[in-house]
C-alpha cells in the first residue's frame, strides 16, 4: 500500500495539484482506514497511519482525518485524494459551484460544489462527505479538493480533471461570468 500512497503523490507532485506538505490521502480498510502521516511531503510519504471509524486516532495521522473518517462513514467510496490544485482554490475562491466547460470535465464531472469549513474541523468534514454522497469530488473553499472514488487512481484522476476544468475555466474568462 504504501507504494501506492508513493505513486499516486509523485504524480499529484508532478502536476503541481499540491506544494510542499500539503495534502494527503487514504484507503479504506476493514473498520478503518489507512491515511498519510501530518506533516509528511506526498511524493514520499512514508508508511501510511491506520485509523479506526471510531474512537482514538493515532498521534502521526494527517489533521484532515475528520473528512476521511466521515466520507467513509456515509459513502461506499474506498480511497480519498486531497490535494490543493490552484486553479480549483482560486475557482473556490469567487464560485459557490464550479460548471465545467472542457468536454472531459462535463461528461466527468459536470458539476463540482464548493463548501466551506475551517481545516481540520468537523464541519469540513461534515461539509465535504455531504458533498460526496453525491459527488465525486468536491472543493472546500480557499483550502483545496477531495476527491473519492473505488482507488486511489480514480480519486487521482478527478483531482486532476477538477483542476484541469478549473484552468479551462480562467483561460476563457468564463469565472468572471459567474
Amino acid at each position: 500500500m504504501q507504494s501506492e500512497f508513493e505513486r499516486i503523490g509523485k504524480r499529484l507532485f508532478a502536476e503541481g495539484l499540491l506544494g510542499a506538505s500539503f495534502g494527503n490521502m487514504s484507503v479504506r480498510s476493514g473498520n478503518g482506514f489507512f491515511i498519510t502521516r501530518s506533516g509528511s511531503y506526498l511524493d514520499v510519504p512514508g508508511s501510511p497511519v491506520f485509523v479506526q471509524m471510531e474512537g482514538n486516532v493515532p498521534e502521526h495521522a494527517s489533521n484532515e482525518y475528520r473528512v476521511h473518517r466521515a466520507t467513509y462513514g456515509t459513502t461506499d467510496h474506498q480511497a480519498i485524494v486531497h490535494a490543493h490544485p490552484p486553479h480549483a482554490v482560486a475557482c473556490s475562491l469567487s464560485c459557490d459551484r464550479i460548471v465545467p466547460v472542457d468536454s472531459e470535465g462535463m461528461m466527468l464531472a459536470p458539476l463540482i460544489p464548493v463548501v466551506s469549513g475551517a481545516c481540520g474541523s468537523d464541519d469540513l468534514a461534515e461539509q465535504v462527505a455531504g458533498a460526496l454522497k453525491v459527488y465525486r469530488i468536491v472543493v472546500a473553499r480557499g483550502h483545496g479538493t477531495f476527491a473519492a472514488g473505488g482507488s486511489l487512481d480514480e480519486a487521482y484522476v478527478l483531482t486532476s480533471l477538477a483542476e484541469h476544468s478549473c484552468r479551462i475555466l480562467f483561460l476563457t474568462g468564463a469565472t468572471r461570468r459567474r
